[in-house]
């Protein structure tokens, strides 16, 4: 099966050797995903809801890339500094798969690689023929 590589552009992509994301044949595995610019700016530092919102934002359009949907997820990760803010997590990932649902869960972590990111989001998906 030929694989696709999609990369975000991150500055960091290349320097540790990953994608953003992988097809191989009807799979689609997300990294985690940082609230970031394309510069590497973490955007909206210390604010867990708007980073999962446009973690999971971006998600989508790694997802776009590899042919896939929102629709298409049958698993997701949250992986949060403060497990106490669960709840704003939770919300973002509602407003995307309310009606979708699939499985999730959230993983507290000590810390991420740089200061201000708080939440992180990474998916699986199944491309239906």
């Amino acid at each position: 099966m030929p694989r696709q590589n999609i990369s975000s552009g991150r500055p960091w992509e290349d320097s540790a050797g990953y994608s953003r994301a992988v097809r191989v044949g009807n799979i689609v595995d997300v990294c985690l995903t940082t609230p970031t610019a394309p510069d590497g700016t973490i955007l909206h530092p210390g604010d867990v809801y708007k980073q999962t919102k446009l973690a999971l934002e971006m998600v989508g359009e790694a997802l776009a890339e590899a042919g896939a949907t929102f629709n298409d997820v049958v698993k997701t990760r949250m992986y949060l500094l403060d497990m106490s803010t669960w709840e704003e997590a939770a919300r973002a990932h509602a407003e995307v798969f309310r009606d979708i649902k699939p499985t999730t869960g959230w993983i507290g972590v000590s810390g991420f690689f740089t200061d201000g990111i708080v939440a992180e989001v990474e998916a699986m998906a199944v491309i239906e023929d």
